[in-house]
């Protein structure tokens, strides 16, 4: 098995691997360029995010800076805006539906390390990771400098309030909030 086979399987990998480097190389240099571009260069700006995205849909706006590690294992559907100061760690998939609302300084992290000390890196000082998947369902709002943690999905019709850490999944229709984030209330459709 591949490193990057390893990594989207969710097993430990080394994210030195040079495929992952080069992967990490390539979606880096592209999200330079976009950090740098003119906020009215609609056009160049949608060129690079279909090179830089797994999937990109209709009416996306991502307002610079914006961070990713590789930007190929992210899909974002139609009618969403992700708001300046993002930052996805795309070391597994990261699915975002339609009419997303994503608030400046949301963090959402498909990867982690070993809790123990010792596991953390390879024999030859390697940085070693674990990812899982997160998903975000159509129709959600995430409040400002919100952190959303590897394997979590957040369903349809959410609201995530401002600052919360979300270390679990969070069922459809749901506002929540917190450090850890819990469901407060549902907010109806």
């Amino acid at each position: 098995m591949t490193e990057m086979e390893k990594m989207l399987a969710g097993e430990l990998y080394c994210g030195t691997d040079p495929e992952l480097m080069e992967m990490w190389n390539a979606g880096k240099n592209l999200l330079r360029v976009y950090n740098q571009l003119d906020y009215a260069d609609t056009k160049t700006q949608r060129e690079i995010l279909e090179k830089l995205l797994a999937s990109v849909g209709e009416n996306l706006h991502i307002y610079a800076p914006f961070y990713a590690d590789y930007g190929k294992f992210i899909s974002i559907g139609s009618n969403c805006v992700i708001n300046m100061s993002c930052v996805f760690l795309d070391c597994n998939r990261i699915t975002i539906g339609d009419n997303v609302l994503i608030a400046p300084g949301v963090h959402i992290y498909a990867v982690g390390h070993p809790l123990r000390p010792k596991d953390r890196f390879t024999e030859k000082n390697e940085v070693v990771g674990r990812t899982a998947p997160v998903t975000i369902g159509s129709n959600v709002w995430i409040g400002g400098g919100s952190v959303i943690l590897p394997g979590v999905t957040i369903g349809d019709n959410v609201t995530i309030g401002a600052g919360s850490v979300v270390t679990k999944s969070i069922p459809e229709g749901m506002l929540a909030f917190g450090n850890p984030c819990r469901s407060v209330r549902a907010v109806g459709a």
